[in-house]
């Protein structure tokens, strides 16, 4: 069967049980990436072969998700931290996840979570940009573009996009 032939039949179908009753039939991850919003993805300039970090923002506007894993090809590894303060002394450790509540807004921001580049393969610059697959449990993959913004870079204002780019 012709790819044009199945997409009519899909149509066809569409509009005969019409699209409320339809969305009930989309797969749950389709759901779910609909759902999910990540937005202001930035980073800090960085030295090749040191560590380099990405912040970013993410919004579920449904059932709430949970951030498993994190990818960037600009790294050779890649991984989730949280900075705590400990008594005063300022601690990073690693986390396996990361909970995005439902209809909640999780910052990952200096001071907090955010995404460890370890081992740069070149420098990070004010201006490059920085892929990232984040992988969620139920949305999937999602594929941000994080900025290098100067020095001095703080986390947009609430309902910003900052300059960020997404595919």
């Amino acid at each position: 069967m012709t790819l044009m032939r199945r997409s009519l039949i899909a149509a066809t179908g569409l509009a005969a049980c019409g699209l409320a009753t339809c969305a009930l039939v989309l797969p749950q991850s389709a759901l779910a990436q609909e759902a999910l919003q990540v937005r202001h993805a930035w980073s800090r300039p960085a030295i090749a072969g040191h560590t380099g970090v990405v912040y970013l923002t993410i919004t579920d506007h449904g059932a709430g998700d949970r951030l498993t894993g994190v990818n960037s090809a600009a790294a050779e590894k890649t991984e989730l931290h949280e900075t705590t303060n400990d008594h005063g002394v300022m601690k990073m450790r690693p986390v396996a996840s990361l909970p995005i509540p439902a209809n909640g807004t999780v910052v990952l921001k200096p001071g907090g979570y955010h995404i460890m580049l370890v081992r740069l393969k070149h420098a990070l610059k004010p201006g490059d940009s920085v892929p990232v697959t984040l992988t969620f449990a139920k949305a999937g993959n999602r594929k941000a573009v994080a900025m290098v913004e100067g020095r001095g870079a703080a986390p947009a204002k609430p309902g910003s996009m900052g300059g960020m780019k997404m595919n």
